[in-house]
């Protein structure tokens, strides 16, 4: 993927066009691995000015991959990765193979990989793959159920009246991809959040378990209960000081399809989410 600049910008600005999708946390990670290259030489500065037809490009995701996704656990039927922030789950329709889906099909060829969720591009943390049709169809029957555990951690905004408690509304999608809230069961599908505050300082450290799996379910309901996430600005969000979305998936536990062995993984929480407390 390139761009040739047809007038002087900064490297951040020439990204924004060559990946518009792309958040500019996305874009400030893809520069520290050292993915973005102009006229072929790499460069690592978001500030640096450009000239007209210099051509900016992404490489090399694929070289990195194996040692920036952690295999957490994988036998037969199915995979555990801890996905790092500004990384695709699966492709879309500007990015196609360089996808944690991607790596993951490339590292187990000539097996089929299953896709059984998926989480943000800005979203770090646990997340399951299925290797085998037995292994997917199972782990599918455990999410209809809501019996898959699923933590994430936030660094959220502002305070709650109350320590714990749940958040339930409909959700539905409009055209520009963007994530609605209701009450109105006409509306939307049913999404439920537990919530529980772990540290309370100058920002909020909460816990939030999924009875439901929505797209961007606690994002809209942090928004919509008065304590957006920190760095989520598509949902009301100041910027964040540590540069990305503060949201980690932390836990997940389920019973093996096909052993029935009680599995759970877990990704440590991340040390810049504490700095943001004090």
């Amino acid at each position: 993927m390139e761009y040739t600049l047809k007038e002087p910008l900064s490297v951040l600005e020439a990204l924004t066009l060559l990946s518009p999708d792309s958040s500019k946390t996305t874009l400030r990670e893809w520069l520290k691995e050292g993915r973005i290259t102009v006229d072929g030489a790499p460069v690592k500065l978001a500030n640096t000015q450009l000239q007209a037809n210099q051509t900016i490009a992404l490489t090399g995701k694929k070289r990195v991959m194996a040692s920036k996704v952690p295999i957490l656990y994988e036998d037969a039927h199915l995979v555990v990765v801890d996905k790092p922030i500004g990384w695709l789950s699966v492709a879309t329709h500007f990015e196609k193979e360089e996808t944690i889906h991607g790596f993951l099909k490339e590292r187990y060829r000539p097996k089929k990989v299953y896709v059984v969720h998926r989480l943000d591009q800005d979203t770090s943390g646990v997340m399951l793959f299925a290797l085998s049709e037995e292994a997917y169809e199972g782990l599918k029957a455990l999410f209809k159920e809501h019996t898959i555990e699923r933590e994430y951690v936030a660094v959220s905004e502002g305070k709650l009246a109350a320590e714990k408690g749940t958040w339930q509304s409909y959700l539905h999608e409009d055209a520009a991809y963007h994530v609605h809230s209701s009450q109105n069961p006409e509306k939307g599908q049913l999404a439920i959040t537990h919530y529980e505050v772990l540290n309370s300082a100058r920002n909020t450290l909460l816990k939030l378990r999924l009875e439901t799996g929505k797209k961007n379910q606690i994002r809209v309901h942090c928004q919509e209960n008065g304590c957006p996430i920190i760095g989520d600005k598509k949902y009301g969000g100041r910027e964040s000081l540590i540069k990305r979305l503060c949201l980690h998936a932390h836990l997940l536990g389920f019973i093996h399809p096909i052993t029935k062995k009680e599995m759970s993984f877990r990704s440590p929480i991340p040390e810049k989410f504490y700095h943001l407390l004090k």
